[in-house]
């Protein structure tokens, strides 16, 4: 991997895994619904701005807008509030690892797909290390009591599904266009769109009040949807689909890192051994 790319994937890794902690502190005073569209019309006046001082390429293509919008629907405004009323049910560590399910679901995915995003030994031994170290986290959590719910565990995982389909779709229909657009049209459509349901299902309509829950809209739009979607969409083309969604294997040990210390959550062996595991898959993986 080059030198610009693992930048993007860490950076990528923070920028996705600390949201979880973000979303648990917003849900405190926010519907799903009005958390996620104000955190997209944050990332998208972000991007806005991005886009009108680098004023990117516009497609003319009518195949290629209408994937664009469709990625909106399948890669944000979907799995984005699924995963987000989720958490109202788990812990956001819980969540993160759900959600590092996606590098093997894209693997299944791609392998039917895409030409050039093939399975070999070394990435199949890497993405079920990383899946050995899910499942003991998984099963440290059922050790310890088990607090989520079936609901919770659902939405994590439907919402994975989502973004796995989403990537190799973009992977595939989307080449050569810039990831300035492929950021901004899915993410301001999504917005749109989930502007029409807040009024409906969230009905007063709540904003944030606290400094807190202000400082972690602000993070899931700026760092989380605007600047991450740029670093995504960069990788995706870069690297490709599987490797790209192998940041998801980092979710874990920073959203789980930041539970231990803000919320008090427990550090135990069965953790540390869990988060190396998924460390070490997304080396190897990497590496292959």
């Amino acid at each position: 991997m080059k030198r610009k790319d693992l930048l993007a994937f860490v950076g990528l890794s923070l920028g996705w895994g600390s949201s979880f902690f973000w979303v648990k502190v917003a849900l405190q005073e926010l519907g799903p619904f009005t958390l996620v569209a104000l955190r997209l019309l944050l990332g998208a006046l972000g991007l806005g701005l991005i886009a009108a001082f680098s004023r990117p390429k516009l497609p003319r293509e009518r195949v290629v807008w209408g994937t664009l919008a469709v990625i909106g629907v399948t890669n944000v405004a979907i799995p984005f509030t699924i995963a987000t009323w989720g958490q109202n049910f788990i812990d956001s560590g819980v969540a993160s690892i759900l959600f590092s399910t996606i590098p093997l679901i894209t693997m299944v995915i791609a392998q039917f797909v895409l030409r050039d995003d093939k399975l070999t030994l070394m990435r199949a031994l890497g993405l079920f290390a990383g899946f050995g170290g899910i499942v003991l986290l998984l099963l440290r959590d059922v050790n310890l009591g088990g607090r989520s719910s079936l609901l919770g565990y659902a939405s994590q995982l439907i919402g994975a599904v989502f973004y796995a389909a989403s990537g190799v779709l973009a992977r595939r229909n989307l080449k050569g266009i810039s990831v300035i657009i492929q950021s901004l049209v899915p993410i301001a459509f999504a917005d749109a769109l989930l502007w029409i349901f807040v009024p409906l299902v969230e009905s007063p309509i709540r904003l944030p009040q606290s400094t807190v829950a202000i400082v972690a809209i602000l993070f899931l739009g700026v760092v989380s949807s605007c600047l991450a979607y740029l670093m995504y969409y960069y990788l995706l083309h870069s690297i490709g689909p599987t490797r790209t969604s192998m940041v998801t294997y980092l979710f874990p040990p920073v959203a789980v890192f930041l539970g231990v210390l803000f919320l008090g959550e427990r550090l135990d062996l069965s953790l540390i051994l869990g988060a190396a595991l998924v460390l070490g898959s997304v080396f190897v993986v990497n590496r292959a």
